[in-house]
C-alpha cells in the first residue's frame, strides 16, 4: 500500500523531532527562568521557530543586553537559512507564493538536508511532502516548548540525563548524508576548522556563520570532481 506524500514526509521527520523534542524542552524551562511565562514561551517556539535562535535570544534577554545586539546574535546563528533557500528555489520554485511563504518559514536544518537529498534523487518535492515534513516538527516543537516551561527547573541541564548527544549525533547523520558529494572531505574539514577558530577569535555565535562562508567558498573555488557512485553506475 503506497502512503500519500504527506505521510511519506511525516514519517520520514519522526526521527528528527526524537532528537530534537529533549531541546525544546530544555528552551521552556530556560525561557521562564528567564521571567517568561509559560504561553511566552510556547508562542516565541511557534513565530520565532529556530532553536538555537531562540536560546541564545532569550539569554541575551535575560542578561538586558541591548535590543540590536540580541538582533545581530540572532542573526549570525540563522545566516545559514539564507544559504539554504538559495539551494533549495529550485527545488521548491513550482511551488505557489504563500506555499514558498510558508516552506521558508518551516526551513530547518533537517528540513533542509532531506528536502535536498529528496530533489538530488530524483524523487518530486511536492508541497504535501514538504509540509508532512515541516508539520511534525513545528508542532511537537512547540508543545514541548510549552512542557519545558511547564517543568521549569526540574528538567535542569540536558547532560544531567544524558540527551544532550541526540542532536549533535543527528546532526552528524545529515552531515555524512552528503559524503558522497564533490569535495565533501576538505569542504568539511576547512569549515569545521575555521569555526573552531573563529570561536576562539570572535566568539559565539559568529563562528557558525564564518565556518559556513568557509565552507562556501572553499566549495566555489574547488573544481568539481566526478562523482564515484554516478560514475560507477553509468
Amino acid at each position: 500500500m503506497s502512503r500519500s506524500p504527506y505521510a511519506e514526509g511525516a514519517l520520514k521527520a519522526l526521527p528528527v523531532i526524537v532528537s530534537a523534542g529533549p531541546f525544546a524542552i530544555l528552551f521552556g524551562a530556560v525561557a521562564v527562568a528567564n521571567g517568561q511565562s509559560v504561553a511566552e514561551a510556547a508562542l516565541m517556539s511557534a513565530t520565532v521557530y529556530a532553536g538555537a535562535s531562540q536560546l541564545v535570544g532569550i539569554e541575551l534577554f535575560g542578561q538586558q543586553v541591548p535590543l540590536w545586539i540580541v538582533v545581530l546574535s540572532i542573526l549570525a546563528v540563522n545566516f545559514r537559512h539564507i544559504l539554504y533557500s538559495a539551494a533549495l528555489t529550485p527545488l521548491i520554485d513550482h511551488f505557489t507564493l504563500p506555499q514558498k511563504l510558508l516552506s521558508f518559514f518551516l526551513l530547518t536544518d533537517p528540513q533542509f538536508a532531506e528536502t535536498l537529498a529528496r530533489g538530488e534523487s530524483g524523487d518530486p518535492v511536492s508541497f504535501r511532502w514538504y509540509l508532512g515534513f515541516g508539520a511534525v516538527i513545528y508542532f511537537p516543537w512547540v508543545v514541548m516548548s510549552a512542557i519545558g516551561g511547564l517543568l521549569g527547573k526540574i528538567i535542569g541541564d540536558p547532560a544531567d540525563w544524558g540527551i544532550d548527544v541526540l542532536l549533535p549525533i543527528y546532526f552528524m547523520g545529515l552531515v555524512l548524508g552528503f559524503r558522497r558529494r564533490s569535495n565533501f572531505l576538505p569542504i568539511v574539514v576547512v569549515s569545521g576548522a575555521v569555526s573552531v577558530i573563529a570561536q576562539h577569535l570572535v566568539g559565539a555565535p559568529w563562528h557558525i556563520s564564518i565556518g559556513a562562508i568557509a565552507g562556501v567558498a572553499l566549495a566555489a573555488i574547488l573544481p568539481p570532481k566526478t562523482d564515484t557512485a554516478t560514475a560507477e553506475q553509468a
